[in-house]
């Protein structure tokens, strides 16, 4: 058995994990505003929930840059008390288990490539999309982490006048239609025509990010998941549009695009990160 974890801003997510399996999940909302050792005890109380004596080791996806080797975070996305906090050594000492952590979209990529719609694939981009947007890579069926567990992170690349994520995540509703991701999507639901052409226009913006992934990665497929993603349908027209400028035609034909069925496959894929050392 082996314990993954997802840790948010939002959401603080902890799974039991047998053969590729989740067997029990806890989920408790992170105090993200609150004391470093407030964060640190509400996950350790978590963890509590759910661990056994046949636990061989945890696994920890995490929003931010990761000295992977002695388990360092730094500066945690929406939880401003992490700047740098040494978690794989705080985890061992609790829990007397050996602790693996890595960004959190690597272990979404990871989960994809090991229990999802990536299993087939050698070459593969995991990308979430939701309040921002991550992206890890699969190469030749491995997860590549680059030094700091931060490669491939194509959302933080320059784009019109700021970078990807900030059209390509739920804050372009916000920002630009004073509409949140989730109602928009409900408005579209009801066919809505003036929400369907802000979705087009989401799409197209998507479809920029798509070819950027291309570009750098030429990947056999590209699996989303994030908040967003259940809204495909509504963009993902506009989406493929978008893509028909990129220059290499045949790139664009073979590459598969699947929005992933699996629950909680970031939990999945960090918990195989206690497997893969």
């Amino acid at each position: 058995m082996k314990i993954g974890i997802d840790l948010g801003g939002t959401n603080i997510r902890v799974g039991l994990v047998e053969n590729g399996s989740l067997v029990r999940k806890e989920v408790v909302t992170c105090p993200s505003k609150a004391t470093y050792e407030e964060v640190l005890g509400r996950l350790e109380g978590l963890i509590d929930r759910v661990m056994c004596p046949e636990v061989a080791g945890i696994g920890v996806g995490v929003p931010s840059v990761v000295d992977s080797e002695e388990g360092i975070v730094y500066n945690v996305a929406n939880i401003p008390s992490w700047t740098e906090v040494p978690l794989k050594r705080l985890l061992q000492e609790r829990f007397s288990v050996p602790v693996y952590i890595n960004n959190d979209s690597n272990c979404f990529a990871l989960g994809v490539k090991l229990f999802g719609e990536g299993r087939k694939y050698r070459n593969l981009v995991g990308m979430t999309i939701g309040t921002g947007v991550g992206t890890g890579i699969i190469i030749n069926g491995e997860l590549y982490s680059g030094q700091n567990t931060g490669a491939g992170e194509i959302g933080s690349l320059p784009y019109l006048s700021h970078d990807f994520e900030h059209y390509c995540s739920s804050g372009f509703f916000v920002r630009y239609y004073n509409l949140t991701g989730k109602e928009a999507a409900e408005k579209a639901a009801t066919g809505d025509a003036k929400t369907m052409e802000i979705w087009s226009v989401f799409g197209s913006h998507i479809g920029e990010l798509m070819k950027a992934a291309l570009f750098t990665y030429d990947p056999e497929v590209i699996v989303i998941g994030g908040g967003i993603s259940s809204a495909f349908t509504y963009y993902k027209h506009s989406m493929y549009q978008a893509m028909q400028a990129f220059p290499y035609t045949e790139t664009v034909k073979r590459v598969k695009i699947f929005v992933t069925e699996i629950e909680d496959v970031a939990l999945l894929g960090a918990s195989a990160l206690v497997g893969k050392h």
